[in-house]
């Protein structure tokens, strides 16, 4: 049995995804949430998957660079 492949993008994405579903479920609510002080809740949301997307990209890459290096020649 193999061990699983774990890079992290399916784990950053899904993150990210849940961020932006958090900030458009908190959307509405932004007159409450100004009232109370915690409109911060929004703009978390948003930041987590501005990082998130940027993480995601990060761990694209690396994935994909790693891929590349296992398929080449070993010379020596």
């Amino acid at each position: 049995m193999d061990p699983l492949d774990v890079d992290g993008t399916r784990t950053v994405a899904v993150g990210s995804v849940l961020f932006l579903v958090a900030f458009f479920l908190l959307l509405p609510f932004y007159g409450r949430l100004a009232d109370a002080d915690r409109t911060w809740w929004l703009w978390t949301c948003l930041a987590g998957f501005g990082l998130g997307v940027i993480g995601w990209d990060y761990c694209r890459r690396r994935r994909n660079r790693r891929q590349e290096h296992e398929q080449e020649p070993e010379q020596g």
